[in-house]
């Protein structure tokens, strides 16, 4: 088998080099064969000096394009094209995995049972979130810090893996496109779901997706992800994501009011009568996801829908 892991990266030079340095010392058996694509999408600090000398150093083992459209989209796309693998893994630049990983991760698809597989995002370090903050449970909000675990067991995913810890069989993409560039972050813009889309897109057309709990990411989280700013921002931008992926809602439109007003009316209400500080602040996160829901289903409505674009690799 032959593994591409691609790595998309924007102006942070300073954890990419702890990021490369993890995925070097990855452990696979000597039959497969696998090399690592840093896509740099256009970044303005040292990144390129960074990932050239490393590939220097790793001869033969890792490479470096240089993408200018903004948008991680594009830079994943511009991946997938370069990418000589038959399989390939996705990681972000802030990110440390364990050596094992990339083995783990894609072990499930040498042959075609499994489209594609995804892994557990752990929080780097010993992270201990505010009181405000749930992490487990009914009111978990684990998504804004990119932090992904569905247990120790492993089997079959009911839910599309996050962006920087899945894998799936080339073929994937040339049956069913690229990711979408409507979706994903970009300088000015931090609306996401261009990952899940792409494997709800898959499930959505029969294809199965295997869960690794073994093949394990650490994810870095930066002080200013623990704020509420930060995560009422979140969840308003997956409002506007959610819309863009699924048009329907747009048409969910009754006596001239959003559906999605609807919702935020009950939300509300549950909010002014939550009395613990997670349960509270996880209902205040909803008003914001509906909101966001509303902008982006007016707007879609006022000048036509987002322009879907997925590049195809056959």
């Amino acid at each position: 088998m032959n593994i591409t892991v691609i790595l998309c990266t924007y102006n942070r030079c300073r954890s990419l080099l702890k990021t490369l340095d993890s995925v070097a010392a990855s452990t696979l058996p000597d039959s497969v064969r696998w090399e690592v694509l840093v896509v740099d999408n256009n970044s303005s600090d040292q990144t390129p000096e960074v990932v050239e000398e490393f590939c220097q150093q790793h001869r033969g083992r890792f490479r470096y394009i240089f993408e200018r459209r903004q948008g991680k989209s594009h830079a994943l796309n511009t991946g997938i094209q370069e990418a000589r693998g038959d399989v390939f893994a996705f990681m972000d630049d802030d990110v440390t995995v364990d050596p094992d990983w990339l083995q783990n991760l894609t072990a499930s698809l040498q042959g075609d049972e499994w489209a594609g597989a995804g892994g557990r995002i752990l929080p780097e370090g010993n992270f201990s979130p505010p009181r405000w903050l749930a992490l487990n449970g009914p009111y978990a909000m684990r998504g804004a810090l990119v932090l992904f675990d569905l247990g120790g067991r492993p089997g079959r995913l009911d839910c599309a893996p996050w962006g920087t810890n899945m894998a799936f069989r080339r073929v994937m993409f040339e049956k069913y496109g690229g990711f979408r560039t409507d979706l994903g972050p970009r300088p000015g813009s931090e609306i996401r779901n261009e990952d899940t889309e792409f494997g709800r897109r898959l499930m959505a057309r029969g294809e199965h997706l295997w869960y690794a709990p073994s093949a394990v990411v650490y994810h870095a989280v930066p002080e200013n992800r623990i704020k509420k700013k930060f995560f009422l921002q979140w969840w308003f931008d997956h409002g506007r994501a959610d819309i863009r992926e699924d048009s329907k809602r747009c048409d969910s439109w009754h006596l001239g009011i959003p559906h999605a007003i609807r919702g935020m009316l009950s939300v509300t209400l549950r909010w002014l009568l939550a009395l613990s500080s997670q349960r509270r602040f996880y209902f205040k996160t909803q008003i914001w996801l509906a909101a966001g829901q509303i902008v982006e289903a007016y707007r879609q409505r006022q000048s036509g829908p987002t322009k879907q674009t997925n590049t195809r690799n056959a």
